[in-house]
């Protein structure tokens, strides 16, 4: 069986095609450390500006304690092709009262099951990215996408 040859990747393109497979695949994987143990999950980002990612989380939750001890992780988009975006930054907590309020208004789940964005269960990861990378179907090759 011979090796599936995937189209060349035009450097130019390569923003608009990572943020297309993040826009196709929707919700990504994240990975975070648990004292040396690697986790990974699917979540739901609550906003998503080119490479920048939202998350919303619970305290209660287990990611809250291995973010606050090693905000390091990557987010991990897989699209229906095999596309893939992955993206290395680091996850701070949103504290902008203004953002925090927009991201509210636009996600009813938010609402629904925490009544109020004053909630102290409430936490919203920013992820800052520091390096993205994509790879067009099974490649085996990434590209560096431009920040």
């Amino acid at each position: 069986m011979a090796k599936p040859q995937p189209e060349p990747v035009d450097p130019a393109q390569l923003p608009e095609l990572a943020m297309a497979t993040m826009k196709s695949a929707k919700f990504p994987m994240l990975a975070t450390d648990d004292d040396g143990q690697p986790r990974l999950r699917p979540v739901s980002p609550v906003k998503v500006e080119r490479f920048t990612v939202w998350v919303a989380n619970l305290r209660s939750y287990h990611k809250t304690g291995e973010i606050a001890a090693n905000s390091r992780g990557e987010l991990c988009y897989l699209d229906e092709h095999h596309h893939q975006v992955r993206i290395t930054g680091t996850a701070v907590v949103e504290t902008a009262t203004s953002l925090l309020d927009a991201i509210w208004e636009k996600n009813p789940l938010l609402r629904m099951y925490l009544g109020t964005p004053q909630n102290p269960e409430l936490v919203v990861y920013r992820i800052e990215p520091n390096r993205v990378r994509f790879m067009k179907e099974w490649a085996l090759e990434y590209h560096e996408v431009p920040l």
